[in-house]
C-alpha cells in the first residue's frame, strides 16, 4: 500500500458504510489505500467480508451534542494532520460536517460529501432552518458534491444549498446501485417465507420495506390497507420500529389483524420482498429510495410517493405508479387497482427489472466512484 494514493471515507455509523459504499470499496481498494473512520463496535466489519482497509474508530453521536462533537473535530483534525490524505470523503450529515470542517482546517485537496436525502426537507420553522443551513456550510466547504438522484440534485440547486458547478449525479442515480447477483427473483425463498408467516400461496402481497416512522408515511400506508375488502390481500411490513407503530398499525388495522405481517430488522431483505407482489413506499422525504430498483430488480414494481428522489426510481406507470405523499385515497386506489390485475403487475415488473439492469448495476455505479477518483486525484 505505501505507493498508493490515501483516501479517507468518514460515516456516522459502520452500517451507512455496509449499505452504501461496500461494492466501491471493494473496486477502490485495489487503486488506493483506503481508510475508513466511524462509529463501529467490530473494528473487522470489512475485512470480514473481503474489503482491505485500515478502520478508525470514533464515536460519532447521532444527535447535536456539542462537548462531543468538538471532540470528535479535534480528533478528525489530529488524524488528518498525521496522515496527509488525498481525498476526505463523507457520507451522512454529522459526519460531513465534522469530517469536511476538518477537511478544511488540514488543506485537504479534495474535499467530497455523498447527499443522500434531506432531514430538514419534511421539517419547519427554526429546525429546518438550522439543518438546511448545515447542508449548506458542509457544501461550501467542499470541492465535489455527489448526490444521489437528479431531481434531488435539482431540489438542492433551487434550495441554495448546493451550487450546479460542484455537483454530480453518478449515471441515473442511486448511491450503491443494486447487486444483481443478491436481488433477484427466488420461488423457493417465496413460498418458504409465506409458509414461515402464515400467508396463503395464492396471495397478493404488498411490502413496506424499512425504518418504521412518521417520514416514512407507514401510517398512511396501514390507512390505504384498512380500506381493501379483498381477503386475499396482505401486508408485509418489514424493519425496525422506531417509535411504537407496530402497535398503531395494529389498532388502525384492529378489524384485518390477519392480513398484516409483522417482521423487525433483517439482513435479509431479498428473502421477503422475493415473498411479495408489489413495493409500497409512501414516505415524506427520500434522496433516492434505493429498495425502489432492489424490488424491481427481483421484478416487484413499485407504489411510491411522487417526491424527488423516489420520482427518479420510479417511471410512472411503466415501472410503478407515483401518488401525492400522505394521499391515502391515492394510495388506497394504487393498491387496490394492481391486486386486482395480475398481468399489469407483470407488466410493470418486468418493465422495473429490465431499467435496473441497463441503469443501475452495482458495478457501473462503482465505476463511476472509480472514474471519479481517477479524474480528481489520479492513481499515483
Amino acid at each position: 500500500m505505501k505507493n498508493k494514493v490515501k483516501i479517507c471515507f468518514v460515516a456516522t455509523a459502520d452500517v451507512a458504510i455496509t449499505s452504501f459504499l461496500a461494492n466501491h470499496l471493494r473496486q477502490l481498494a485495489k487503486l488506493y489505500d483506503l481508510t475508513i473512520i466511524t462509529n463501529t463496535n467490530n473494528p473487522d466489519f470489512l475485512s470480514q467480508i473481503g474489503i482491505e482497509a485500515n478502520i478508525v474508530q470514533i464515536k460519532f453521536s447521532r444527535k447535536i451534542d456539542f462537548f462531543a462533537d468538538f471532540y470528535c473535530l479535534i480528533r478528525l483534525v489530529k488524524i488528518f494532520m498525521r496522515t496527509r490524505f488525498a481525498s476526505i470523503h463523507s457520507i451522512t450529515p454529522k459526519a460531513g460536517l465534522l469530517a469536511i470542517m476538518a477537511a478544511r482546517i488540514c488543506f485537504i485537496p479534495s474535499r467530497v460529501h455523498t447527499f443522500t436525502g434531506q432531514v430538514w426537507a419534511s421539517e419547519i420553522g427554526l429546525k429546518r432552518s438550522f439543518l438546511k443551513f448545515i447542508d449548506r456550510l458542509i457544501g461550501k466547504l467542499t470541492t465535489h458534491n455527489i448526490v444521489d438522484s437528479p431531481s434531488q440534485c435539482n431540489f438542492l440547486v433551487q434550495q441554495k444549498v448546493l451550487t450546479e458547478q460542484k455537483s454530480i449525479v453518478f449515471g441515473s442515480g442511486s448511491v450503491s446501485g443494486v447487486d444483481l447477483k443478491r436481488f433477484m427473483p427466488n420461488e423457493h425463498m417465496r413460498f418458504k417465507i409465506r409458509l414461515e408467516l402464515a400467508i396463503p400461496k395464492g396471495a397478493f402481497v404488498f411490502i413496506y420495506l424499512g425504518r418504521l416512522n412518521q417520514d416514512k408515511g407507514i401510517l398512511d400506508l396501514a390507512r390505504a390497507f384498512t380500506k381493501i375488502q379483498n381477503n386475499k390481500v396482505f401486508l408485509l411490513i418489514v424493519g425496525p420500529d422506531e417509535g411504537g407503530f407496530v402497535d398503531k398499525i395494529k389498532i388502525i388495522n384492529i378489524h384485518k389483524s390477519s392480513y398484516v405481517k409483522f417482521v423487525d430488522f433483517t439482513n435479509k431483505p431479498e428473502d421477503y420482498l422475493a415473498a411479495s407482489d408489489v413495493l409500497c413506499l409512501p414516505s415524506y422525504r427520500e434522496g433516492f429510495g434505493n429498495v425502489i430498483i432492489e424490488a424491481a430488480a427481483m421484478g416487484i414494481p413499485a407504489i411510491a410517493s411522487n417526491i424527488y428522489g423516489i420520482s427518479d426510481a420510479i417511471i410512472n406507470e411503466q415501472t410503478g405508479l407515483l401518488h401525492a405523499p400522505g394521499n391515502i385515497k391515492s394510495i388506497f386506489d394504487a393498491i387496490e387497482h394492481l391486486s386486482t390485475k395480475p398481468k399489469l403487475v407483470k407488466k410493470y415488473g418486468d418493465a422495473a427489472m429490465k431499467r435496473v439492469k441497463a441503469q443501475f448495476d452495482a458495478n457501473k455505479i462503482s465505476k463511476y466512484w472509480c472514474d471519479f477518483y481517477l479524474q480528481v486525484i489520479g492513481q499515483k
